[in-house]
């Protein structure tokens, strides 16, 4: 087996197989994008037109302190969240040259922030995604730990 053979294989097992998984701890629920594997991503629906596909940010299950939150408050916390990660854009987002002059908002990879009630939400194993049209997007974000959730 050649080396490189070796990485890919590490790479392979390595890749999570639920959006579950994606999270660094289970008590702090804090997403790590990094290890959305492709494997994942070819199995999530594809936006289609104008459309992006959002992970949206949940927030930590335990305080600063260190006490842990429950459940159904971390929860909530998801369910009222305006920030999310960018998993797939489709293939005419942001190519309306009249209401983007300026080019894309965003692109795979990058934190956004959006209405808390945009875009159509669906269940699938381990979470809960996002399906947004491209202008329903606000902001582009460093980190979703800069923007404080209520």
């Amino acid at each position: 087996m050649t080396e490189t053979q070796k990485i890919d294989l590490k790479t392979a097992k390595a890749a999570v197989e639920s959006i579950a998984q994606a999270y660094k701890e289970k008590s702090e629920l804090v997403l790590d994008p990094d290890s959305i594997g492709e494997n994942l991503l070819d199995r999530m629906p594809s936006p289609t037109g104008w459309r992006l596909l959002i992970l949206p940010y949940r927030g930590k299950g335990k305080t600063e302190s260190g006490i842990y939150l429950p459940d159904n408050i971390v929860e909530e916390n998801s369910v009222s969240t305006q920030v999310g990660y960018v998993l797939k854009v489709g293939e005419l987002a942001y190519k309306d040259t009249d209401k983007f002059p300026e080019g894309s908002w965003c692109k795979k990879g990058d934190w956004v922030m959006f209405a808390r009630y945009a875009g159509s939400r669906f269940r699938i194993d381990g979470g809960e995604v996002r399906i947004l049209n491209d202008d329903e997007v606000l902001a582009k974000i460093a980190s979703p730990e800069d923007i404080l959730h209520f």
